[in-house]
């Protein structure tokens, strides 16, 4: 499966390159649910007698962010990997709701209408704090979390570094300036890989130019993405009310969550278990899918 308008590697190829393990080029089926009176976009991996599996991407991300993961795990798991509001191809809030509340809401309406049941949890910034969220809210539900480089407390430095590549000009002339732009923000990524991943994430406007997929509502320099000692505290407290085996995953190199943070995140999660990615950044499963693809499994295997 070669994405539209890329050149080079497909994404099997792109990923046996870059180290990952599987044995079936699946192909994912674009699907649509309805929830919450919104319409959320997800892609089915298929092997529906398998354990489920659900992945959340990270902010002004999308579900092809998991493409590496799912090609991974497609074996031994019914994996859907799902649009959260306003990315991607799910609807964008009619009323710019986009706060914690409003993603909880969707991603339980999501599981229900989908019929999840016992699953693995899998989420990536954005998307690892709503997975905690959700399987602390959720004990029932949920079999295993995987939280990767999302915490209760973010360093200021790494937040400031996403703000900033996000308020940048978003409309560019071609495809490849975006790969330029996210190769300057993160050297980690090879070009040609990226170039197969970037473009679900990207559409093209009437005048010709590319855009981000995601509401540039989001974009806002009224988003706040700074410390509030009280979302912690409540962050905290998910997080010691676990009760489902769970993984923290870090990016060694990651400029959002600090070591002494995920050590603190393994010592008080009930059942935690820590794993460090080397040559990784916080896009952990895109920086080195290797190494996150061995982590995930020696810690899915660990209670299988």
């Amino acid at each position: 499966m070669t994405s539209p308008a890329t050149q080079g590697l497909s994404l099997y190829e792109a990923a046996r390159v870059a180290g990952v393990t599987f044995s079936t080029e699946a192909v994912p089926e674009d699907r649509f649910v309805e929830a919450n009176d919104m319409r959320f976009h997800y892609l089915d991996w298929g092997n529906p007698d398998k354990p489920d599996m659900l992945l959340l991407h990270g902010f002004a991300q999308q579900c092809h962010s998991w493409d590496f993961v799912a090609l991974a795990f497609t074996d031994k798991f019914h994996v859907r990997a799902l649009d959260l509001r306003g990315h991607g191809d799910s609807d964008w809030a009619p009323d710019g709701d986009y706060s914690p509340e409003a993603q909880q809401n969707d991603i339980k309406g999501v599981v229900q209408e989908i019929g999840l049941k016992d699953f693995v949890l899998m989420g990536l910034s954005m998307g690892g704090r709503n997975s905690f969220t959700y399987a602390s809210n959720h004990p029932d539900e949920v079999r295993a979390l995987v939280i990767v480089d999302a915490g209760p407390e973010n360093l200021q430095s790494g937040s400031q570094n996403i703000r900033q590549f996000v308020q940048q000009d978003d409309e560019l002339d071609s495809i490849d300036a975006f790969v330029d732009r996210v190769i300057a923000y993160n050297p980690r990524r090879d070009p040609v890989q990226l170039r197969g991943s970037l473009v679900h994430n990207l559409k093209q406007l009437p005048n010709g130019k590319w855009t981000w997929k995601y509401d540039s509502a989001l974009r806002g320099s009224s988003r706040r993405m700074g410390h509030d000692p009280a979302m912690t505290e409540r962050l905290w407290g998910y997080l010691e009310n676990l009760t489902c085996p769970t993984l923290v995953v870090k990016g060694e190199q990651s400029d959002i969550i600090a070591a002494d943070t995920a050590a603190n995140m393994h010592k008080r999660i009930p059942n935690g278990q820590l794993a460090t990615v080397p040559k990784a950044g916080h896009l952990v499963m895109g920086d080195n899918p290797a190494g996150f693809e061995e982590a995930v499994t020696e810690f899915l295997n660990s209670f299988a």
